[in-house]
């Protein structure tokens, strides 16, 4: 049966405590550690040697996209209401409004050290303690908007600009291309500092602390910001219905992205699973 995922501004209280709880339950468990130290591990940049899977490549958006309804899966297992919100933060764009509430993601980190000191997430309630992480911090962090050097969310006209793009991605498939919806919406470009980030990446600039790095998932709103990003894919999809998933072929031996990218019919590790596989979601899941 297809379930719904809404834009979490519009959610009920009654579904905010579901959804909670069910994150609680997970990371009690430890399977939420599990999908960090998953991302952590597929963390790997255009400097790297071999596969890129999870970002500055092609499957930036299936990878999420499966990572996403692994997440839910389990969220449903302890409670088959929940579903993953999505964060639109084209219009939800302050420090105090949807998710930033005592009883949802809680707020801002404290200026002294960036902690998370309110809501369910924060570290003294004992039940979010980080335990993967690329550092020995054991405490959520969040730096909202970055109070020592401002930077904006990313707009809608920002978001309209790559969903123009008729074409999914280019050659030579990683962060330095200027065309293609692919790297628009994921948003790696030329210069240094906050002039290279946008759309996708500049969310993660702005919400700050851990989210800054490979150990993002720590931060729950990490799912939310994901879920937008998705639901920005299916309605690039929609509106370019002739266009699909690239590389179609996997790139040649002359190629320096050799091995390095997924073409549409590979397997996506860590998953046995194609980009193919995962374009049509619609019998999953749709957006409110």
């Amino acid at each position: 049966m297809v379930y719904t995922r809404k834009d979490v501004s519009t959610l009920t209280g009654a579904e905010r405590r579901r959804f909670v709880k069910a994150l609680l339950e997970i990371k009690r468990t430890g399977e939420y550690d599990e999908f960090v130290r998953m991302h952590i591990d597929h963390y790997v940049s255009d400097g790297d040697g071999g596969l890129r899977t999870a970002h500055m490549a092609p499957s930036f958006l299936p990878w999420h996209r499966r990572f996403l309804l692994d997440l839910e899966q389990a969220l449903r297992r302890v409670d088959s209401s929940v579903t993953v919100p999505y964060w639109d933060w084209t219009r939800e764009r302050g420090a105090t409004s949807a998710p930033w509430t005592k009883d949802l993601l809680g707020g801002n980190g404290r200026r002294s050290d960036h902690q998370v000191t309110t809501g369910p997430f924060a570290y003294a309630t004992g039940d979010w303690t980080i335990k993967e992480n690329v550092t020995d911090g054991e405490f959520l962090t969040r730096d909202l908007g970055r109070a020592a050097s401002p930077i904006e969310l990313p707009t809608g006209s920002e978001v309209d600009a790559a969903l123009q793009d008729p074409v999914y991605d280019v050659s030579p498939w990683d962060s330095t291309v200027t065309r293609g919806f692919r790297n628009k919406l994921e948003g790696w470009g030329t210069g240094s500092g906050s002039a290279a980030w946008h759309t996708h990446n500049r969310v993660h600039r702005w919400v700050g602390g851990v989210m800054l790095g490979g150990a993002s998932v720590n931060d729950p709103v990490f799912w939310l910001h994901h879920a937008f990003v998705d639901l920005l894919w299916t309605r690039w999809q929609s509106r370019h219905r002739e266009h699909r998933y690239l590389p179609a072929e996997p790139p040649g031996p002359a190629s320096r992205q050799y091995r390095r990218v997924v073409a549409r019919r590979e397997k996506l590790p860590p998953w046995d699973v194609t980009p193919d596989q995962l374009e049509d979601v619609s019998r999953i899941y749709r957006y409110a």
